[in-house]
């Protein structure tokens, strides 16, 4: 019997079945040691092939299906394990906060070159623009304004007033969709303005902000009325870098690539080297300083420095 798993919970899945009934599952011991190195095997939006036990209500999880694509993240802590966030997804979406948790274009950077690496689609949603004063609004928009520059689909919206959250849907429908972000950014808010029939807990409402803030604990998949399908992934607080080679990490930031021709040398990393075009646009403003200094602190293996201020020199 085949499915899709719809929820993870570490030792247990939620698998609908091709027929549409919800089977609790398990899966086979050896899959956790021999084949995937990875702190969660199974993953939401993993298609697999199940065992159903006499009783209907619980399962085994006999095989993975090739994935058509997947995002994982390396844990900051636990630095030589990855994590799956989800598989099978057609778009991404990353929710941004000024405040009320900073994002720091770290973070966005580290997120945006592994979905690049596993050739998935992101749009980012600057969130809580109901929330900013003008200056901030202004500080938002040069933000926005450099993931525009390299071609992202950038949308500010407002989860919990609904602003442009028709446009987010518009984006959403008929795909799988991947949303992400720090805790607090206002995940389980989104999806509850699209779909407020599924009715996802929030935690309590800041005072500061008025704003809800994100419980989820494990990843979900949620099919909405409109044809879209969400997998709401738990709040991240860093997003560790799987190992990129130093040759091929600046394939991943757009920007770069376009210009890597341009170098005097072939194998430019794009740091020492005399003539090099990165730098040169680097210097004449025509890449962000904040995505060069992504670029070399993931380069130094610096998994740790999310606290870059986009607004530093």
């Amino acid at each position: 019997m085949e499915g899709t798993v719809y929820k993870s919970t570490g030792s247990w899945y939620t698998v609908k079945t091709d027929t549409g009934i919800f089977v609790s599952c398990r899966i086979k011991g050896k899959f956790r040691t021999d084949q995937i190195s990875s702190t969660n095997p199974v993953a939401v939006g993993d298609r697999v092939t199940i065992s159903v036990a006499e009783n209907r209500e619980e399962g085994v999880i006999q095989e993975i299906h090739d994935r058509k694509n997947y995002i994982v993240r390396k844990s900051v802590n636990l630095s030589k394990q990855i994590h799956i966030l989800a598989a099978n997804i057609d778009i991404a979406f990353l929710l941004i906060t000024l405040n009320n948790p900073v994002t720091y274009p770290a973070f966005i950077d580290r997120f945006l070159a592994t979905a690049k690496a596993f050739g998935i689609e992101v749009v980012l949603l600057f969130n809580k623009e109901d929330t900013y004063s003008m200056q901030e609004m202004d500080e938002l928009r040069q933000l926005k304004a450099v993931y525009e520059d390299i071609g992202y689909n950038c949308v500010e919206i407002s989860a919990l007033n609904g602003t442009n959250v028709n446009q987010v849907k518009s984006l959403m429908t008929s795909k799988t969709c991947m949303l992400s972000g720090h805790s607090g950014v206002g995940k389980s808010t989104l999806v509850n303005t699209l779909a407020p029939q599924l009715n996802i807990k929030t935690k309590a409402i800041s005072d500061q902000h008025q704003q809800g803030q994100h419980t989820t604990t494990h990843a979900e998949l949620h099919e909405l009325d409109f044809g879209a399908r969400i997998i709401d992934t738990p709040g991240i607080r860093g997003f560790g870098m799987i190992t990129f080679s130093s040759q091929e990490l600046g394939d991943y930031f757009v920007e770069f690539f376009e210009r890597k021709s341009q170098c005097k040398f072939n194998d430019c990393l794009h740091i020492d080297e005399p003539k090099c075009a990165i730098k040169l646009a680097v210097e004449s403003g025509d890449i962000a300083s904040s995505r060069y200094k992504s670029y070399t602190q993931i380069l130094a293996g610096d998994d740790q420095h999310y606290r870059t201020d986009f607004w530093e020199s």
